[in-house]
């Protein structure tokens, strides 16, 4: 009795399949690399089954997406069939420890508004009580005297004592997303990898590449340009990215790759 292989077994390797389907679409690499902003060599190395040039799971399985949407392939079977050659998907972080991280993480920025009132409020009040102390008692109402020959003397009045002073409010100290300074006829790009690492690539108006390679977590890039800076975010879900000053709150997903790009009125919506 033969055994013939399985469906599995005839399907072909993911790489094989997206340049089927480029072929299939009639696109060069170089004009899928144009479109989807990944780079020749890394779109060669995927079609061949190399992920090495990547940089790990998350940005392949990203690189993926890219190039399937660009062929017109379904995303998800090739997706599920690299994870199965790869080791499968980690297991997901547990949702409460995350949402309880991102909740906490604000507050500990947030200033102590509460603690400084009562702090000034408890030194007015102390203030206050010290002066009525020091004055023994003694009122500003005028007292009548005798000089040395017998006679009544002129009353003397108390000077009033000094008022006390109002507490000076603490300034509050500037916010994140003050834009004073900066340019106003320039587009002005701050990327932080806040939450890990990510692949960035940046250009300028000009098509000039100002940054390719990989924001380790903690580093910081800023791009500056006098009409638009283009963007390719790869794990966009970590990044933390200021577009002239002012913080941009959806940047994307974990594992995601984005494509964006500002201009000096940005930033803007969506």
């Amino acid at each position: 009795m033969s055994i013939g292989n399985s469906p599995e077994d005839d399907r072909p390797s993911v790489g094989r399949a997206l340049q089927q389907a480029r072929i299939d679409a009639g696109l060069t690499v170089d004009e899928v690399s144009t479109t989807t902003r990944v780079r020749i060599p890394i779109v060669h190395a995927i079609e061949q089954d190399d992920y090495s040039r990547c940089g790990g799971d998350v940005y392949a399985r990203g690189h993926i997406r890219t190039l399937a949407r660009a062929v017109g392939l379904d995303e998800a079977p090739l997706i599920a069939q690299y994870d199965e050659e790869h080791g499968g998907r980690p297991a997901p972080t547990p949702a409460a420890p995350l949402f309880e991280a991102e909740r906490i993480r604000p507050e500990r920025r947030r200033p102590n508004w509460t603690a400084a009132m009562v702090a000034a409020i408890v030194a007015v009040v102390g203030f206050v009580g010290f002066t009525l102390f020091s004055g023994g008692g003694k009122s500003g109402t005028p007292v009548a005297g005798r000089d040395a020959t017998g006679g009544a003397s002129e009353p003397v009045t108390k000077a009033p004592a000094d008022k006390p002073a109002k507490p000076t409010r603490p300034r509050p100290e500037p916010s994140d997303s003050a834009i004073a300074g900066l340019p106003k006829d320039k587009v002005t790009i701050k990327i932080t990898a806040r939450d890990g690492q990510s692949w960035i690539s940046a250009k300028d108006a000009n098509g000039r590449l100002l940054e390719d390679g990989l924001l380790r977590q903690g580093q910081s890039r800023t791009f500056t340009d006098k009409k638009r800076i283009d963007l390719v975010l790869g794990n966009a879900g970590v990044v933390q990215l200021y577009v002239n000053g002012k913080e941009v709150k959806q940047v994307g997903d974990k594992g995601s790759v984005e494509r964006l790009s500002y201009t000096p009125g940005d930033p803007q919506a969506g």
